[in-house]
């Protein structure tokens, strides 16, 4: 009786033992990531569409801005001056992949913009599109037509989260590989590849069609003055009636062909990139970045004042 007790004395002792051992041994447990109150799952997300504008006072809100992005020089010619509109490169309504989409743009602003050196808002993010790829000027941010735009890119980022960057998020796809362009073999491709056609001989477009350059076209302060993004976007979506017929090297020899043209200036851009770092093309000069194959003339801006987007006043010491 006694052996039995000593024995399963002796068995308890050991599996306490044990027990302490493997605690002592045993790292703690990893915690789980705290669960998102919000579950996104872009695949499964589209944008929607004019059908699904609601027939409320926010719905007709958010069909003249829909109706700005169309026919922008039309409903604004105050402020888009040139031969572009929104849908010149925001193309399906801002819809399209390849092609600057503005879905989910509301998500993501305000946020900070390397080009500007400072946190803007998504009206002035709006206006730099118009001062710099409309060649005009910036809207009121109070107006009612950018209320009316803002709407829209309200309604095409419905039940995107808050800071969510979807796919185009970061605007024109970056090409896999960065080429130089050459010029006179950019003037072949202009002329026998279809561009002539739409957007004439003297790069004036037609109508809806847009200017390439000259007095009507982008500014050189817009991101397709730039050779790597106006190839990207050429290589993507050009010609219209046979995207991605061209080859990378024909985009980029096109895209220099355009961009060594006259075209507007952009008041305030040797201001841009202020904390340096302006990217290899940058067609003008800024802080430690000289000028990427500029083109051979700007024409002056008919209000200066008006195509600038001034930045968030600075707080802190010594204006910083």
């Amino acid at each position: 009786m006694v052996t039995t007790v000593r024995r399963i004395g002796l068995a308890a002792i050991v599996v306490a033992a044990a027990a302490a051992a493997a605690a002592c041994s045993t790292q703690p447990a990893t915690p789980a990531p705290p669960a998102k109150a919000v579950q996104f799952t872009e695949a499964a997300w589209s944008p929607p569409l004019e059908k699904d504008i609601p027939g409320d006072s926010l719905g007709a809100s958010i069909r003249r801005g829909l109706s700005l992005l169309r026919f922008t020089p039309e409903s604004l010619p105050a402020y888009a001056t040139s031969g572009q509109r929104c849908t010149s490169c925001h193309q399906n309504d801002g819809l399209k992949a390849t092609s600057a989409p503005l879905t989910g743009s509301y998500a993501r602003f305000p946020k900070y913009m390397p080009r500007s050196g400072a946190v803007i808002a998504l009206a002035d993010r709006v206006n730099y599109c118009f001062t710099r790829s409309l060649a005009g000027n910036a809207i009121p941010v109070g107006s009612r037509e950018m209320v009316d735009i803002l709407a829209y890119l309200y309604f095409i980022s419905h039940d995107v989260p808050v800071g969510t960057k979807i796919a185009g998020a970061d605007g024109i796809i970056s090409m896999k590989d960065t080429l130089v362009g050459d010029t006179a073999a950019g003037r072949v491709v202009y002329e026998t590849q279809l561009c002539i056609t739409c957007h004439g001989p003297q790069g004036a477009g037609n109508g809806p069609i847009p200017p390439l350059w000259g007095p009507k076209s982008y500014s050189i302060g817009a991101s397709m003055a730039r050779e790597e993004r106006a190839a990207s976007f050429i290589w993507h979506n050009m010609p219209q009636s046979k995207p991605g017929a061209l080859t990378p090297k024909q985009a980029f020899d096109v895209a220099s062909f355009i961009n060594s043209h006259p075209r507007p200036d952009s008041p305030g851009k040797e201001s841009d990139w202020p904390m340096g770092g302006a990217p290899k093309d940058v067609p003008y000069n800024t802080k430690g970045h000289v000028a990427y194959r500029p083109p051979v003339q700007l024409v002056p801006r008919a209000n200066p004042q008006g195509a600038l987007v001034p930045n968030p006043a600075p707080i802190g010491r010594h204006g910083k």
